[in-house]
Protein backbone atom coordinates (compact mmCIF):
# COMPACT_ATOMS: atom_id res chain seq x y z
CA UNK A 1 0.00 0.00 0.00
CA UNK A 2 1.14 2.78 -1.14
CA UNK A 3 1.71 6.31 1.37
CA UNK A 4 1.56 9.83 1.02
CA UNK A 5 5.58 11.09 1.89
CA UNK A 6 6.50 14.61 2.50
CA UNK A 7 8.59 16.26 -0.23
CA UNK A 8 8.29 19.74 1.64
CA UNK A 9 10.91 22.57 0.76
CA UNK A 10 11.36 26.28 1.31
CA UNK A 11 9.85 29.21 -0.68
CA UNK A 12 12.17 32.46 -0.42
CA UNK A 13 11.03 35.59 -2.64
CA UNK A 14 13.72 37.87 -2.88
CA UNK A 15 12.20 41.45 -4.50
CA UNK A 16 9.73 40.34 -5.88
CA UNK A 17 7.27 43.02 -8.19
CA UNK A 18 4.34 42.02 -9.86
CA UNK A 19 3.24 44.66 -11.98
CA UNK A 20 -0.41 43.93 -14.52
CA UNK A 21 -0.26 45.37 -17.79
CA UNK A 22 -0.16 48.98 -17.95
CA UNK A 23 -1.05 49.40 -14.39
CA UNK A 24 0.82 51.85 -12.49
CA UNK A 25 0.41 50.62 -9.33
CA UNK A 26 1.90 47.04 -8.67
CA UNK A 27 -0.24 44.11 -6.70
CA UNK A 28 3.08 42.81 -4.74
CA UNK A 29 5.64 45.67 -4.23
CA UNK A 30 9.32 44.34 -3.50
CA UNK A 31 8.19 41.49 -1.45
CA UNK A 32 11.56 39.58 0.25
CA UNK A 33 9.89 36.58 2.59
CA UNK A 34 10.88 32.92 3.50
CA UNK A 35 9.12 30.21 4.36
CA UNK A 36 10.68 27.42 6.04
CA UNK A 37 10.04 23.70 5.12
CA UNK A 38 7.90 21.80 6.64
CA UNK A 39 5.89 24.92 8.38
CA UNK A 40 2.06 26.52 7.57
CA UNK A 41 2.54 30.13 6.90
CA UNK A 42 -0.23 32.25 5.92
CA UNK A 43 -0.96 34.92 3.81
CA UNK A 44 -3.25 37.36 5.67
CA UNK A 45 -4.83 40.90 4.20
CA UNK A 46 -7.61 42.90 3.03
CA UNK A 47 -9.27 42.49 -0.20
CA UNK A 48 -6.45 43.67 -3.29
CA UNK A 49 -3.16 43.53 -0.80
CA UNK A 50 -1.62 41.02 -3.03
CA UNK A 51 -2.04 38.07 -0.94
CA UNK A 52 -3.39 36.14 -4.01
CA UNK A 53 -1.34 37.66 -5.83
CA UNK A 54 1.47 36.01 -4.06
CA UNK A 55 0.17 33.00 -3.97
CA UNK A 56 -0.41 32.59 -7.89
CA UNK A 57 3.27 33.67 -8.42
CA UNK A 58 4.99 30.55 -6.22
CA UNK A 59 2.30 28.47 -8.08
CA UNK A 60 3.55 29.71 -11.83
CA UNK A 61 0.21 30.77 -12.48
CA UNK A 62 1.10 34.47 -12.55
CA UNK A 63 4.97 35.70 -13.48
CA UNK A 64 7.31 38.24 -11.58
CA UNK A 65 7.41 41.49 -13.19
CA UNK A 66 11.03 41.66 -10.91
CA UNK A 67 12.97 39.90 -8.46
CA UNK A 68 13.29 36.01 -8.06
CA UNK A 69 11.21 33.18 -6.51
CA UNK A 70 12.85 30.05 -4.94
CA UNK A 71 11.84 26.93 -3.90
CA UNK A 72 13.81 24.40 -2.05
CA UNK A 73 16.87 27.21 -2.85
CA UNK A 74 16.38 25.97 -6.46
CA UNK A 75 15.46 29.26 -8.71
CA UNK A 76 11.70 29.05 -10.34
CA UNK A 77 11.60 32.08 -11.10
CA UNK A 78 10.45 31.97 -15.10
CA UNK A 79 9.50 28.46 -14.74
CA UNK A 80 5.94 27.61 -16.08
CA UNK A 81 3.46 26.10 -13.44
CA UNK A 82 3.78 22.64 -14.79
CA UNK A 83 7.31 22.50 -13.72
CA UNK A 84 7.16 23.28 -10.43
CA UNK A 85 6.25 21.14 -7.79
CA UNK A 86 3.56 22.39 -6.75
CA UNK A 87 0.02 21.68 -5.48
CA UNK A 88 -2.87 24.15 -5.43
CA UNK A 89 -6.34 23.67 -3.27
CA UNK A 90 -8.93 26.13 -4.54
CA UNK A 91 -11.84 27.98 -3.20
CA UNK A 92 -14.40 26.55 -5.37
CA UNK A 93 -12.39 23.22 -4.69
CA UNK A 94 -12.64 22.32 -8.69
CA UNK A 95 -13.94 18.93 -8.56
CA UNK A 96 -15.04 17.09 -11.97
CA UNK A 97 -18.47 16.39 -11.45
CA UNK A 98 -18.62 13.66 -13.64
CA UNK A 99 -16.15 11.46 -11.69
CA UNK A 100 -15.91 9.82 -8.95
CA UNK A 101 -14.31 11.16 -5.77
CA UNK A 102 -11.69 8.29 -6.80
CA UNK A 103 -10.81 9.54 -10.16
CA UNK A 104 -10.81 12.99 -9.31
CA UNK A 105 -7.97 12.42 -6.51
CA UNK A 106 -6.72 10.08 -9.28
CA UNK A 107 -6.54 12.60 -12.05
CA UNK A 108 -3.72 14.23 -11.21
CA UNK A 109 -1.40 11.01 -10.71
CA UNK A 110 -2.36 10.16 -14.37
CA UNK A 111 -0.07 13.49 -15.42
CA UNK A 112 3.04 12.52 -13.30
CA UNK A 113 3.77 8.80 -14.99
CA UNK A 114 3.15 7.05 -12.42
CA UNK A 115 1.39 3.42 -13.31
CA UNK A 116 -2.07 2.39 -12.79
CA UNK A 117 -1.48 0.37 -9.99
CA UNK A 118 0.39 2.69 -8.07
CA UNK A 119 -1.88 5.55 -8.60
CA UNK A 120 -5.02 3.19 -7.13
CA UNK A 121 -2.74 3.07 -4.18
CA UNK A 122 -1.92 6.47 -3.93
CA UNK A 123 -5.85 7.76 -4.20
CA UNK A 124 -6.74 5.15 -1.44
CA UNK A 125 -3.97 6.42 0.79
CA UNK A 126 -5.14 9.64 -0.19
CA UNK A 127 -8.54 9.50 0.57
CA UNK A 128 -7.58 7.57 3.92
CA UNK A 129 -5.60 10.40 5.35
CA UNK A 130 -8.51 12.69 4.91
CA UNK A 131 -11.24 10.55 6.28
CA UNK A 132 -12.97 9.58 2.87
CA UNK A 133 -12.08 6.37 2.48
CA UNK A 134 -15.64 5.00 2.02
CA UNK A 135 -16.38 7.61 -0.24
CA UNK A 136 -14.43 6.90 -3.50
CA UNK A 137 -17.36 5.43 -5.72
CA UNK A 138 -19.52 8.61 -5.09
CA UNK A 139 -20.02 11.81 -7.25
CA UNK A 140 -19.04 14.92 -5.59
CA UNK A 141 -23.04 16.08 -5.87
CA UNK A 142 -23.29 13.32 -2.94
CA UNK A 143 -21.09 14.74 -0.89
CA UNK A 144 -20.85 17.84 1.98
CA UNK A 145 -19.30 21.17 1.22
CA UNK A 146 -16.57 20.04 3.65
CA UNK A 147 -16.24 16.47 2.29
CA UNK A 148 -15.82 17.97 -0.97
CA UNK A 149 -12.98 20.26 0.69
CA UNK A 150 -11.44 17.41 1.97
CA UNK A 151 -11.57 14.96 -1.26
CA UNK A 152 -9.49 19.08 -2.93
CA UNK A 153 -6.83 18.15 -0.16
CA UNK A 154 -6.50 14.60 -1.01
CA UNK A 155 -5.91 15.19 -4.78
CA UNK A 156 -3.18 17.79 -4.29
CA UNK A 157 -1.63 15.33 -1.51
CA UNK A 158 -0.78 12.17 -3.58
CA UNK A 159 1.33 14.34 -6.33
CA UNK A 160 3.69 14.49 -2.86
CA UNK A 161 4.39 18.68 -3.69
CA UNK A 162 7.33 20.60 -2.42
CA UNK A 163 4.73 22.96 -1.33
CA UNK A 164 1.47 23.05 -1.09
CA UNK A 165 -0.94 26.06 -1.44
CA UNK A 166 -4.73 26.76 -0.39
CA UNK A 167 -6.67 29.75 -1.66
CA UNK A 168 -9.14 31.06 0.52
CA UNK A 169 -10.10 27.41 0.90
CA UNK A 170 -12.88 27.95 3.78
CA UNK A 171 -14.72 30.15 2.50
CA UNK A 172 -17.37 28.77 1.12
CA UNK A 173 -18.67 26.54 4.29
CA UNK A 174 -20.46 27.56 7.44
CA UNK A 175 -18.77 28.89 10.86
CA UNK A 176 -18.92 25.50 12.46
CA UNK A 177 -17.97 23.43 9.13
CA UNK A 178 -14.85 26.01 8.89
CA UNK A 179 -13.37 24.79 12.18
CA UNK A 180 -13.76 21.70 11.90
CA UNK A 181 -12.18 21.17 8.08
CA UNK A 182 -9.30 23.80 9.22
CA UNK A 183 -8.15 21.43 12.49
CA UNK A 184 -7.97 19.06 10.24
CA UNK A 185 -5.99 20.72 7.53
CA UNK A 186 -3.78 21.34 9.91
CA UNK A 187 -3.48 17.94 11.65
CA UNK A 188 -2.62 16.77 7.90
CA UNK A 189 0.07 19.68 7.69
CA UNK A 190 1.94 18.79 10.87
CA UNK A 191 1.63 14.86 10.81
CA UNK A 192 3.67 15.10 7.10
CA UNK A 193 5.48 17.85 7.74
CA UNK A 194 4.25 19.75 4.97
CA UNK A 195 4.84 22.99 3.57
CA UNK A 196 1.63 25.09 3.60
CA UNK A 197 1.22 28.43 2.01
CA UNK A 198 -2.22 29.69 2.94
CA UNK A 199 -4.64 32.66 1.92
CA UNK A 200 -6.85 33.90 3.85
CA UNK A 201 -9.22 36.87 5.05
CA UNK A 202 -10.36 35.74 8.52
CA UNK A 203 -8.13 36.88 10.89
CA UNK A 204 -9.18 34.01 13.35
CA UNK A 205 -8.63 30.84 10.44
CA UNK A 206 -5.21 32.55 10.28
CA UNK A 207 -4.69 32.69 13.95
CA UNK A 208 -5.98 28.92 14.57
CA UNK A 209 -3.60 27.25 11.91
CA UNK A 210 -0.09 28.91 11.49
CA UNK A 211 3.00 28.99 12.27
CA UNK A 212 3.78 32.17 11.23
CA UNK A 213 1.54 34.88 9.46
CA UNK A 214 2.41 37.22 7.21
CA UNK A 215 0.15 40.69 6.66
CA UNK A 216 0.20 42.14 3.59
CA UNK A 217 -1.33 45.94 3.32
CA UNK A 218 -0.99 47.85 0.03
CA UNK A 219 1.20 45.34 -1.94
CA UNK A 220 3.99 44.76 0.33
CA UNK A 221 4.49 43.45 4.11
CA UNK A 222 2.79 45.29 7.19
CA UNK A 223 4.15 42.77 9.16
CA UNK A 224 5.39 38.84 9.74
CA UNK A 225 5.35 36.69 12.84
CA UNK A 226 4.13 34.46 14.65
CA UNK A 227 0.03 34.49 15.79
CA UNK A 228 0.84 35.41 19.07
CA UNK A 229 3.52 38.09 18.29
CA UNK A 230 0.91 39.75 15.86
CA UNK A 231 -1.96 39.53 18.47
CA UNK A 232 0.25 40.91 21.13
CA UNK A 233 3.03 42.71 19.97
CA UNK A 234 1.58 44.45 16.22
CA UNK A 235 3.72 46.87 14.64
CA UNK A 236 1.54 49.36 13.51
CA UNK A 237 -2.01 50.53 13.51
CA UNK A 238 -3.25 48.11 10.66
CA UNK A 239 -1.78 45.24 12.02
CA UNK A 240 -3.10 45.81 15.58
CA UNK A 241 -6.47 46.69 13.88
CA UNK A 242 -6.36 43.84 11.25
CA UNK A 243 -5.36 40.98 14.04
CA UNK A 244 -8.65 41.52 16.31
CA UNK A 245 -9.93 44.55 17.38
CA UNK A 246 -8.05 47.23 19.24
CA UNK A 247 -8.35 50.65 21.01
CA UNK A 248 -6.17 53.26 19.87
CA UNK A 249 -4.89 56.32 22.06
CA UNK A 250 -2.52 59.13 21.21
CA UNK A 251 -0.40 59.29 23.50
CA UNK A 252 3.10 60.79 25.37
CA UNK A 253 6.14 59.21 25.74
CA UNK A 254 7.67 60.64 28.64
CA UNK A 255 11.17 59.19 28.78
CA UNK A 256 12.48 55.91 27.59
CA UNK A 257 15.44 53.80 30.09
CA UNK A 258 16.58 50.69 28.21
CA UNK A 259 13.89 48.75 27.01
CA UNK A 260 11.44 50.51 28.84
CA UNK A 261 9.06 53.43 28.83
CA UNK A 262 7.19 55.62 30.78
CA UNK A 263 3.83 56.70 28.98
CA UNK A 264 1.68 59.58 29.75
CA UNK A 265 -2.42 58.64 28.84
CA UNK A 266 -4.30 61.28 29.96
CA UNK A 267 -3.95 60.91 34.22
CA UNK A 268 -2.75 57.64 33.53
CA UNK A 269 0.77 56.79 33.64
CA UNK A 270 2.22 53.61 32.69
CA UNK A 271 4.89 51.37 32.15
CA UNK A 272 5.75 49.68 28.55
CA UNK A 273 7.90 48.24 26.81
CA UNK A 274 9.52 50.95 24.36
CA UNK A 275 9.60 49.05 21.06
CA UNK A 276 12.25 51.28 20.15
CA UNK A 277 10.40 54.49 20.07
CA UNK A 278 12.12 58.58 21.54
CA UNK A 279 10.12 60.34 23.93
CA UNK A 280 7.50 62.94 22.27
CA UNK A 281 4.11 61.79 20.90
CA UNK A 282 3.12 58.37 20.05
CA UNK A 283 0.11 56.00 19.32
CA UNK A 284 -0.71 53.03 21.97
CA UNK A 285 -3.03 50.43 20.84
CA UNK A 286 -5.09 48.07 23.72
CA UNK A 287 -6.81 44.33 23.26
CA UNK A 288 -10.62 45.09 24.30
CA UNK A 289 -10.09 41.86 26.75
CA UNK A 290 -6.75 43.36 27.96
CA UNK A 291 -8.74 46.12 29.42
CA UNK A 292 -10.62 46.02 32.73
CA UNK A 293 -13.73 48.24 34.11
CA UNK A 294 -13.14 49.09 37.65
CA UNK A 295 -14.52 51.70 39.97
CA UNK A 296 -14.13 55.23 39.40
CA UNK A 297 -11.50 57.49 40.17
CA UNK A 298 -8.79 54.38 41.04
CA UNK A 299 -5.29 55.46 40.68
CA UNK A 300 -3.58 54.93 37.43
CA UNK A 301 -6.66 54.67 35.13
CA UNK A 302 -8.44 56.80 32.46
CA UNK A 303 -11.70 57.52 33.75
CA UNK A 304 -15.01 57.31 31.95
CA UNK A 305 -18.98 56.44 31.62
CA UNK A 306 -20.47 53.29 30.46
CA UNK A 307 -23.03 54.29 27.21
CA UNK A 308 -23.60 50.88 26.75
CA UNK A 309 -23.14 47.43 28.38
CA UNK A 310 -24.31 44.20 26.07
CA UNK A 311 -24.68 40.49 28.03
CA UNK A 312 -23.18 38.32 25.18
CA UNK A 313 -23.16 35.41 27.06
CA UNK A 314 -19.99 34.23 27.66
CA UNK A 315 -19.16 37.57 28.70
CA UNK A 316 -19.91 41.70 28.91
CA UNK A 317 -19.11 43.98 26.24
CA UNK A 318 -18.70 47.87 27.16
CA UNK A 319 -18.48 50.67 25.14
CA UNK A 320 -17.26 53.63 27.56
CA UNK A 321 -16.88 57.71 26.80
CA UNK A 322 -13.70 59.28 27.46
CA UNK A 323 -11.73 61.84 26.61
CA UNK A 324 -10.02 59.94 24.05
CA UNK A 325 -13.39 59.14 22.57
CA UNK A 326 -15.57 55.63 22.91
CA UNK A 327 -13.32 53.13 24.26
CA UNK A 328 -14.40 49.20 23.53
CA UNK A 329 -13.90 46.97 26.49
CA UNK A 330 -14.50 42.93 27.01
CA UNK A 331 -15.31 41.35 30.57
CA UNK A 332 -15.41 38.21 31.66
CA UNK A 333 -16.99 39.26 35.10
CA UNK A 334 -20.80 38.76 33.70
CA UNK A 335 -21.89 38.85 37.57
CA UNK A 336 -21.29 42.39 38.69
CA UNK A 337 -24.54 44.62 37.87
CA UNK A 338 -23.39 47.82 35.34
CA UNK A 339 -26.09 49.91 33.96
CA UNK A 340 -25.45 52.64 31.24
CA UNK A 341 -24.34 56.09 32.89
CA UNK A 342 -22.38 54.58 35.47
CA UNK A 343 -18.72 56.31 36.29
CA UNK A 344 -15.91 53.72 35.98
CA UNK A 345 -12.50 53.75 34.77
CA UNK A 346 -10.54 51.47 32.46
CA UNK A 347 -6.89 50.36 33.71
CA UNK A 348 -4.12 49.41 31.74
CA UNK A 349 -3.11 45.60 32.72
CA UNK A 350 0.69 45.26 32.92
CA UNK A 351 0.34 42.94 29.36
CA UNK A 352 -2.35 45.21 27.99
CA UNK A 353 -1.27 48.22 25.79
CA UNK A 354 1.63 48.25 23.25
CA UNK A 355 3.28 51.50 21.83
CA UNK A 356 3.10 51.33 17.63
CA UNK A 357 3.94 53.24 15.16
CA UNK A 358 1.26 54.87 12.92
Amino acid sequence: MAEIRSNAASVEFRNVTKIYGKSKAPAVNGVSLFIEAGKLVTLLGPSGCGKTTTLRMIAGLEMVTGGQILIGGADVTRLPATDRDVSMVFQSYALFPHMTVTQNVEYGLGFSGFGRKETAERARAGLELVGLSNFGDRLPSQLSGGQQQRVAVARALVLEPQVLLFDEPLSNLDAKLRRRVREEIREIQQKLGLTVVYVTHDQEEALAVSDRIIVMNNAVIAQDGTPRELYEQPANAFVADFIGEANMFQCEVVSVEGDSATVQLGSAVLKLPARGRKPGPAKLAARPSRLEIGEPNAPGTLPGTLEKVTYVGSHLEFVVATQFGEVFVISPDVDTAFRAGQPVSIGFPERGPVLITD
